[in-house]
C-alpha cells in the first residue's frame, strides 16, 4: 500500500441551529445569495439574514406542519422487506438472521434544552415549521422521550473493518431509527436519534452521547452540506442534565459529562458494513434481499431485471467513493475513523466522530488522538477507500466468477477515477479553464510549497480567491496572512509566474471573473476544531449563543462575514489549537 504522501502527489501529477428561531434565516451555499459578490464580499449577520429570506425561505408557513401530531414517519417499508431480530429486548447479544431488532430509545433524564436546531433541516427536508423546536413536544420527540406517530423504533445490525481487522458484530450501539418521512417534494429520510439509549449492539457500552461530541456531530455535518459535500444532515440537537462518565482519551481519566441526542437525517444508513456482516456469517439470502432493497431504492439507473445490477452497483459504488473522498480532499476534512463501518453505500459522509478540517497543510494530519499509527490520515483517505471498496466486493458473494473478475477490473479503475475528480477540483480551487499541460503540475507544486511552509490550507486558497492579478504581480499581500506565509517560500517566485502566465491565457476571463469563480468554490469558514471547542465549552455551561453564531457562519461558508471575521474565525489560528484532541470518545 503506498505511503499517504505518495497517493497525495500521485493523484496530482498522474492526472498531470440551535437558532435564536424567530431571527436567523439561513440559505444554502448553491444559491447565488450564498455567494460573495466580486464588488463587495463583506456581509452583515442581518443582510445575510435578509438575503435568506428573500431567496430561500420564501415558502408559506400555511404549507409547513405546526402541529407535531400531525407528523408522521413509517417503518412499514423497512419491516415488511426483512426479518426482524425475533428476539426483545436491549440487552448486548449477538444477532442472527436479521438486518434490525426492535429497540426503543432510552429517555434523557433531568431538564432537556434545545442547544441546536437547523431551519434548513426542519423546514426544508421534515416539512416542519422551525417554531415547533420551541415546544416541549419537540424536546421530548428529538430526544427519544416521545415518538412520532408511525415509528417502531429499530437498530441496525451490521459489522465492519476497523483499523484494518474484522470486529464483527458491530452495529446501532447508541442510536435508534424512527422511520421514513417522505416530503412534500417526494423524498424519502430516514429519521435517526443518536445518543438515545443502549441497544442489542451497544455491547458494554451505555448507549449515550455527549455534548462535546454531539456539538461536533451537529455543526460538523450540516457544515459538510454547505460546503456541497454529500452528507448526513442534522435537524436538532438536545442535551440534558444526566450524567454520563466518559474517559475521553482512555487514559484514566475519567469524568462526569452530561448527555445529548441528536437527531440526524440521511436518504440511507446502509453501510459497507451492512453487507459484510451478512456475507461474514454465510447469509446469503439476506444478503441479496439487502442488495436488491438498497438498489431498487436508492439507485434507480439500475434495472432490477438486469442480470448485472450487483456488477453495476459496486461500480457506482466505486465511483461516487472516489468522488465523495475527493471531495473531503478540497476542503481539507480528514474524517478520522474510515473503518467499513462508518462508509455509506450511497456514498455520503456519515458518523462524525474524532474528524478534523486541516489547518496547516500536512498529507500526514491526524485528527484522531486514537489513530497512533497515523492509518486513517488525511492524505490516506484514498488508499483507505480502495481497502474498504475490497472489502465491499469480497462481501458480494453473490457475484458470479465472471461477474467477480469484472469487479476487480472496475476496482482497479478506482485511483484514475479518484485523480481526475481531484484534479477537476483543485483546478476550480485555482480558478484555472480547460486543459493545460502543467495544470497539474501546477497543484502539485503549490501543495509541496505550502508543505513547506505549513501554509494554512483553508486561507492559502481563499486568499489567492481574493487577490487580484495586480497584487499576485506586486506580492502585495497586506492583511492576508496565509499568503505571506507562502511567500516565504524559495520557490514562490517561480510558481507565482507560472500561474500568472496560466491565468492569461485563459481567454475572455477578467480577474473579476476569475476572482468570483475562485470564491465559490474556496470557503473562508471552516469547523476548525479550536473554533468547535470554544462552542463546547460555552455549550457545557448551557451557553449555546456560539453554537447558534457558529451554525449560521457555517451555513454561508463562502461569504466574509462581519461577526465571523470579529470572532477570529479566518485568523491565523491561536497556538493553544495545536494542543487540541479528539479522541473516538462519545
Amino acid at each position: 500500500m503506498w505511503s499517504s504522501y505518495k497517493v497525495l502527489v500521485f493523484a496530482l501529477v498522474a492526472a498531470s441551529s440551535f437558532m435564536l428561531v424567530h431571527a436567523l434565516d439561513f440559505c444554502t451555499s448553491t444559491d447565488s445569495d450564498c455567494h460573495s459578490d466580486s464588488h463587495d464580499s463583506t456581509t452583515s449577520s442581518s443582510q445575510l439574514s435578509t438575503n435568506a429570506g428573500r431567496s430561500r425561505w420564501n415558502i408559506s408557513v400555511s404549507k409547513l406542519i405546526q402541529d407535531l401530531g400531525q407528523f408522521r414517519v413509517s417503518c412499514k417499508k423497512l419491516i415488511e422487506s426483512f426479518p426482524i431480530d425475533d428476539v426483545d429486548g436491549n440487552f448486548a447479544r449477538p444477532v442472527k438472521n436479521c438486518i434490525f431488532s426492535r429497540s426503543s430509545p432510552t429517555p434523557l433524564k433531568g431538564r432537556l434544552r434545545l442547544a441546536a436546531a437547523s431551519k434548513d433541516a426542519i423546514e426544508g427536508i421534515l416539512d416542519l415549521d422551525v417554531a415547533v423546536t420551541r415546544s416541549d413536544d419537540f424536546l421530548r420527540y428529538a430526544s427519544g422521550g416521545r415518538l412520532p406517530s408511525g415509528s417502531v423504533p429499530l437498530a441496525h445490525r451490521y459489522g465492519g473493518h476497523q483499523f484494518g481487522y474484522w470486529a464483527g458484530q458491530l452495529g446501532d450501539g447508541r442510536a435508534h431509527s424512527l422511520g421514513q418521512y417522505t416530503n412534500r417534494k417526494g423524498e424519502v429520510w430516514e429519521l435517526q436519534l443518536k445518543g438515545s439509549g443502549k441497544t442489542p449492539y451497544s455491547r458494554s457500552g451505555d448507549g449515550r452521547a455527549v455534548i462535546r461530541s454531539s456539538v461536533r456531530e451537529f455543526l460538523g455535518s450540516e457544515a459538510m452540506h454547505f460546503l456541497g459535500v454529500p452528507t448526513s444532515r442534522a435537524a436538532s440537537l438536545i442535551v440534558s442534565d444526566e450524567p454520563v462518565i466518559r474517559d475521553q482519551f482512555y487514559n484514566g481519566n475519567v469524568k462526569t459529562e452530561r448527555g445529548a441526542v441528536v437527531l440526524r437525517l440521511a436518504k440511507s444508513w446502509f453501510r459497507i458494513g451492512s453487507l459484510e456482516i451478512l456475507a461474514q456469517s454465510g447469509e446469503r439470502d439476506l444478503l441479496r434481499k439487502l442488495l436488491n432493497f438498497v438498489i431498487d431504492q436508492h439507485f434507480p439507473s439500475i434495472n432490477s431485471d438486469d442480470p448485472d445490477k450487483y456488477l453495476m452497483f459496486y461500480s457506482t459504488v466505486v465511483n461516487e467513493t472516489a468522488h465523495l473522498i475527493a471531495q473531503w480532499m478540497s476542503v481539507g476534512f480528514a474524517h478520522g475513523v474510515c473503518n467499513t463501518d462508518n462508509f455509506s453505500l450511497l456514498s455520503i459522509t456519515i458518523d462524525y466522530g474524532p474528524f478534523g478540517f486541516m489547518e496547516s497543510y500536512n498529507p500526514n494530519f491526524v485528527p484522531n488522538t486514537s489513530d497512533d499509527e497515523g492509518r486513517y490520515s488525511i492524505g490516506a483517505q484514498a488508499n483507505v477507500g480502495l481497502f474498504n471498496l475490497e472489502k465491499l466486493l469480497m462481501a458480494l458473494s453473490v457475484l458470479s466468477n465472471k461477474q467477480h473478475d469484472e469487479a476487480k477490473i472496475i476496482l482497479k479503475g478506482y485511483f484514475d477515477i479518484y485523480q481526475t475528480r481531484f484534479h477537476q477540483l483543485f483546478k476550480a480551487k485555482l480558478g484555472l479553464l480547460g486543459e493545460e499541460e502543467n495544470d497539474s503540475y501546477l497543484i502539485a507544486f503549490l501543495l509541496k510549497m505550502m508543505e513547506d511552509t505549513q501554509s494554512d490550507f483553508t486561507m492559502t486558497f481563499r486568499q489567492l480567491s481574493e487577490v487580484s492579478a495586480q497584487q499576485l504581480h506586486n506580492r502585495n499581500f497586506t492583511q492576508m496572512w496565509a499568503l505571506e506565509e507562502l511567500s516565504s517560500h524559495k520557490l514562490f517566485s517561480d510558481w507565482l509566474s507560472m500561474y500568472l502566465l496560466q491565468l492569461s491565457r485563459q481567454p475572455n476571463d477578467s480577474d473579476l471573473d476569475r476572482q468570483h469563480r475562485m470564491k465559490n468554490v474556496n470557503p473562508r469558514y471552516v469547523l476548525r476544531n479550536w473554533i468547535a471547542e470554544s462552542a463546547i465549552h460555552k455549550a457545557e455551561t448551557n451557553d449555546f449563543s456560539e453554537v447558534a453564531l457558529l451554525h449560521h457562519i457555517l451555513s454561508f461558508p463562502f461569504v466574509t462575514q462581519e461577526t465571523a471575521e470579529e470572532a477570529g474565525y479566518a485568523a491565523r489560528p491561536p497556538l493553544w489549537a495545536k494542543r487540541l484532541k479528539v479522541s473516538c470518545s462519545s
